[in-house]
């Protein structure tokens, strides 16, 4: 692994599973929204509340920044990434073509073996929202359709998904600070339904199927969050025919 001059080598002795724990951890509290968009990123106390040395975190730093979770500039502390004007409005722009595209390439390629594992998140997320649990709820809505860009196996696909799942699940958390409604509920329980039918016309590598129930999936989302996530004034795209 390269250093820059600056840095000594990072250490090896370091445990992984200490900088495993970091990562996951920096990534929930970002995508929960306990660290807010543009909030820094605290680098020294990261290094106290872990157990680690600069370097190995300074790496996991770029490492997030190159996922989009961070932003890194010279001469200024690391930020969470901003969601202003131009980034939700490329946001939707830009969503319906990624999950449609991931979600046809999985149908395409995905194993016996993708189908139980993304069955096996379908269940976490279903007793989320039968737990009322909002913070698994978004985890594991998230963790679902990354799977299913890991099925999709395109590595020019893959930067762009991370990308749009980290601000699709903090606007699924701002959409679920609010009180649930009976039709929300009614909603939520749509969307997991949705789910199940996505995970079947995948197993039967119904490419074109797939295609449609993502991009009726992606409706739903869309309504919930220009509704109650998005700036007033703020000119939403519609979607894509």
């Amino acid at each position: 692994m390269k250093t820059s001059p600056d840095e000594s080598p990072i250490d090896s002795n370091v445990p992984t599973d200490r900088k495993a724990v970091l990562a996951e951890t920096l990534r929930r509290r970002i995508v929960s929204m306990e660290l807010k968009p543009g909030a820094v990123v605290d680098e020294l106390a990261l290094c106290d509340e872990f157990g680690l040395s600069r370097p190995p975190v300074r790496e996991l730093m770029r490492q997030m920044a190159a996922e989009g979770y961070i932003e890194l500039e010279a001469n200024r502390a690391a930020r969470v990434s901003s969601m202003n004007y131009h980034s939700l409005r490329s946001f939707f722009l830009a969503a319906p073509l990624i999950y449609v595209a991931t979600t046809q390439l999985a149908a395409a390629n995905a194993t016996a073996a993708d189908v139980a594992k993304l069955r096996k998140i379908q269940k976490c997320f279903r007793e989320a929202i039968d737990a009322h649990d909002v913070e698994n709820r978004v985890l594991y809505n998230d963790q679902f359709h990354l799977e299913i860009g890991n099925m999709a196996q395109n590595d020019y696909l893959m930067p762009s998904l991370r990308r749009l799942l980290i601000d699709h699940a903090r606007l699924g958390k701002t959409f679920y600070r609010y009180p649930a409604t009976e039709n929300m509920q009614h909603e939520m329980h749509q969307a997991a339904h949705q789910h199940d039918e996505i995970i079947d016309a995948i197993e039967r590598r119904d490419t074109e199927r797939a295609g449609e129930l993502v991009r009726a999936h992606w409706e739903l989302s869309r309504r919930h969050m220009t509704d109650y996530a998005i700036p007033e004034g703020l000119e939403v795209p519609l979607s894509f025919a």
